[in-house]
């Protein structure tokens, strides 16, 4: 599939939609990392927030604190989610397994 011809303020505004995603997530894993929001209020935020609701399980799940990359995908193993799979693409028995995990 061909990628679009793109005009320079066009790809100007792209950038900037891509780059303002990035902190959010960012913004997001550094409070769970910090235990200034829980893994409940995340997928929460996720249902209205496009940015974190594209934010891959593995990378929310590593910045929990005490959760590395080897207890993150044996937590995605264990519960039955695609090391692929998005917080979007979860479903409401995983997000239940998830929080009854964390909380």
């Amino acid at each position: 599939m061909a990628l679009p011809k793109l005009t320079p303020e066009q790809r100007q505004e792209a950038l900037a939609k891509a780059t303002a995603a990035r902190r959010r997530r960012a913004e997001v894993k550094g409070a769970l990392k910090s235990r200034e929001m829980t893994l409940t209020e995340v997928f929460e935020l996720a249902d209205g927030d496009e940015a974190v609701a594209k934010m891959r399980v593995q990378a929310l799940l590593e910045s929990l604190p005490r959760v590395g990359v080897q207890r993150a995908q044996q937590l995605m193993e264990e519960v039955g989610i695609a090391s692929s799979r998005r917080v979007r693409g979860l479903g409401p028995v995983q997000r239940a397994e998830l929080i009854k995990r964390f909380s």
